[in-house]
């Protein structure tokens, strides 16, 4: 097998980089990593040399690249992990993506009021209107998969998959701007946290030097 690179960016900051990194290493497939630090002066250059959409993710598996955090999890589950990275059950599995899919796409008002930041921890913070109704789709989203796999594991389907990927990045955000969860939404957030490939991504993230001023926030 070829070997595997994927490209990403800070990891105190790049949620769309954790995503795939995550997968990968919940199922202990060895990689090669690139970190290009993002809105730096030498930054698109760097990107231009690895992503064809100048963005990070970017999997370089042999001659092929792939881009984008869903698309890369796609392609390793049908490459890599002979599907595993999506829910064997039919129903699960269409589930499994659509709430993926969701994540992927929408969730813009989270995304820009609570950027990840993994050095931050933002007591008291206040979202938006239109925050909160994210807020509470995603809660939705988890309540009802914890609710209805609960029989099959801890994880959102039950058993590990691509949408704990998708929303391992909100579980950080959510810690960082003391959202509260009710208990069996704590309790998946913790499992999320407890999990050593993201201990190892926020330790990473926390060393960084690095600072982005549109991701920064005004109080530590």
């Amino acid at each position: 097998m070829s070997a595997l690179t994927l490209v990403i960016g800070n990891k105190n900051y790049s949620s769309w980089s954790l995503r795939p990194w995550l997968l990968l290493k919940h199922f202990n497939i060895e990689f090669d990593e690139i970190k290009i630090p993002l809105y730096q002066s030498a930054s698109a250059l760097a990107l231009e040399q690895h992503s064809p959409s100048r963005k990070v993710p970017a999997l370089i598996h042999g001659d092929l690249t792939v881009w984008d955090s869903l698309a890369i999890c796609e392609y390793i589950s049908e490459n890599l992990l002979q599907n595993a990275g999506w829910p064997e059950e039919t129903k699960a599995r269409a589930l499994a993506r659509s709430i993926s899919a969701e994540m992927h796409s929408g969730f813009f008002a989270l995304r820009n009021e609570l950027p990840m930041n993994c050095r931050c921890h933002i007591p008291g913070f206040t979202p938006s209107n239109a925050a909160i109704a994210d807020i509470t789709r995603i809660k939705s989203i988890w309540q009802s998969c914890l609710e209805n796999h609960a029989d099959r594991g801890d994880w959102l389907l039950g058993t590990f998959s691509i949408a704990d990927c998708m929303f391992a990045p909100v579980v950080l955000r959510f810690k960082i701007y003391s959202i509260t969860l009710e208990p069996i939404l704590q309790r998946y957030a913790d499992n999320v946290l407890a999990h050593s490939a993201i201990k190892e991504w926020v330790a990473a993230g926390q060393a960084e030097s690095e600072m982005i001023a549109k991701f920064e926030v005004a109080e530590y």
